[in-house]
């Protein structure tokens, strides 16, 4: 059995505090791909490797069962601010 969304969302949760958390599981539910989106004060004043690097590093143990891992966004709570102010004024057409 590979590792669950929760188990993601636990982990995470745990070790970055993050204010938003999003974990998709993309792999149809064998556990082995997943997408994230992530906001949290950790990233602050980190460049976006480093951030990728904190994120891979609190998945340190779920790594060894996960194939595929796509960090979607990974940004302080001002940039999480920002982009959804600049998604509202700017609705998809």
């Amino acid at each position: 059995m590979g590792v669950t969304k929760e188990q993601v969302e636990s982990t995470l949760t745990s070790k970055l505090n993050p204010s938003h958390l999003e974990v998709i599981d993309t792999s149809g539910g064998c556990g082995a791909s997943f997408a994230i989106e992530i906001v949290s004060e950790q990233f602050e004043g980190k460049r976006l490797l480093e951030r990728h690097r904190l994120v891979n590093a609190a998945l340190e143990e779920e790594m060894k069962q996960i194939h595929a891992l796509s960090i979607k966004k990974a940004v302080t709570p001002e940039q999480w601010k920002q982009q959804q102010e600049s998604e509202k004024s700017n609705p998809a057409a």
